[in-house]
């Protein structure tokens, strides 16, 4: 028999966290994607914006769930192609400002419960946001929401202002046994 799972209504956060997740290792949108499923399922509201990922340049599998899920809202911006240091375009910078505006809205606007920035890691590390705007963002959100940031190189004063870091060690990787990124578990 298959049970029936409705999200808890009216569930709130009394506290909301900042956590961050990083390395080198697979797994960091996986660990955010968790929590937004997790959070939705008790009901409560998400907002996940995917920095550096353009809708187009992948056909990105969890785009897809996401969106189909209640209580998530999920916005992507980027170009083709990542912004690396000494490759960063004035479009880089504009979509990942956008994304960093996004968010800043969302959480503000007191209609979301959790909010994910996924690779704003990265996008402080490439020079695409100044982290002066993302530790405002933390310094100035709302007691109950939560705060969740992704990507590799998480910049340490952001490590010593989250309340939960978990860094994903690479161990292994199939790429370096050139195996791309595969459709369905990688994307």
């Amino acid at each position: 028999m298959t049970e029936q799972v409705s999200p808890d209504n009216g569930y709130k956060l009394e506290r909301g966290l900042v956590n961050i997740f990083t390395g080198h290792g697979k797994g960091k949108t996986s660990a955010a994607i968790g929590t937004a499923v997790r959070a939705a399922g008790h009901g409560l509201s998400v907002y996940m914006v995917f920095m550096m990922k353009a809708n187009e340049a992948f056909d990105h599998g969890e785009f897809k769930v996401l969106k189909a899920l209640p209580n998530v809202t999920i916005d992507t911006f980027g170009q083709r192609g990542w912004a690396k240091r000494g490759n960063v375009l004035p479009e880089h910078r504009e979509q990942a400002q956008k994304a960093l505006d996004a968010a800043a809205a969302a959480m503000n606007s007191g209609e979301y419960d959790v909010i994910i920035l996924d690779e704003v890691n990265g996008a402080i590390a490439s020079s695409l946001v100044d982290i002066e705007a993302v530790v405002k963002l933390i310094e100035t959100k709302p007691h109950n929401v939560e705060l969740v940031l992704t990507g590799r190189y998480a910049d340490p004063r952001l490590v010593q202002m989250a309340d939960l870091v978990s860094e994903v060690l690479m161990i292994k990787h199939p790429i370096n046994e050139g195996i791309r990124a595969r459709k369905g578990i990688d994307y």
